[in-house]
């Protein structure tokens, strides 16, 4: 539940990817419950929760069924929440899949697949909503990284890998497209507790190790992101753009 109101979030035009389940279905009733307008994308069908939200929060999201690997139909995907709710003020680049890998079993397929997920569908998604960005004279886009980078996490280097590239990413757009008064920040999670991520790997031995490593002692939660995520958003942080915002319980420690 967010516990803070952005006034100028309501009415303004939302695009998530992967905004219904894990931490992109907590952003998605963040911003519902700010009056935001939002659209979202991912694969699995998520009709269901629409209806959730819809029923919690008195509107329902727009959900788009598409696979973001799919660059003309991320595009297309764009284009029609733009119809339906207007330009788009507001890009969340969320989806992302941190799949388990090794370098020996790493093939050429697998690499690319890696980076069409985690960097370059970010990219098309920035490039498809600035122009009405610029016609609104302005906006706010938020890349996902993560501090899997920071710390140097083995065993998912191509996930690493794209998280330092999101960095690099928006750092150079934030200056291309500043003087358009669009802002490009990125916000670097610590290890959610999402239902992906409880089942395939939270085991209670590896979540307690990792929080022992956290200057919080609490594990992180997709409820925990929303807020930092609704700042950067909206006007709270007009000033604001080429940052990283880190939500990891003090995990890793920048500067």
């Amino acid at each position: 539940m967010a516990s803070a109101t952005f006034h100028d979030l309501e009415g303004a035009s939302v695009f998530i990817t992967g905004g219904g389940s894990g931490i992109g279905a907590a952003l998605t009733e963040g911003f519902l419950r700010q009056g935001a307008k939002v659209a979202f994308v991912q694969r699995s069908d998520a009709r269901d929760f629409c209806d959730e939200m819809e029923g919690l929060t008195g509107t329902r999201p727009l959900f788009i069924p598409c696979d973001i690997t799919d660059v003309s139909a991320l595009k297309a995907a764009i284009d029609q929440a733009a119809e339906a709710h207007g330009p788009i003020g507001i890009l969340v680049n969320n989806a992302a899949n941190d799949q388990r890998h090794v370098l020996e079993d790493t093939d050429e397929a697998y690499w690319d697949w890696a980076q069409a997920i985690n960097l370059k569908a970010y990219y098309f998604a920035c490039q498809s909503v600035v122009p009405g960005m610029k016609a609104m004279g302005g906006g706010s886009i938020v890349n996902f990284s993560s501090i899997t980078y920071m710390l140097g996490v083995s065993g998912l280097t191509a996930y690493t890998t794209a998280n330092a590239g999101i960095m690099g990413m928006t750092r150079a757009l934030a200056r291309e497209l500043g003087p358009d008064k669009i802002r490009v920040n990125s916000l670097a999670p610590g290890w959610v507790m999402t239902e992906r991520q409880e089942r395939l790997w939270a085991t209670p031995d590896k979540v307690a190790a990792h929080v022992e490593t956290q200057c919080l002692k609490e594990a992180l939660v997709p409820e925990d992101i929303v807020d930092s995520v609704l700042f950067l958003a909206s006007n709270s942080s007009r000033m604001m753009t080429a940052q990283t915002l880190v939500v990891d319980g003090g995990a890793a420690m920048t500067g």
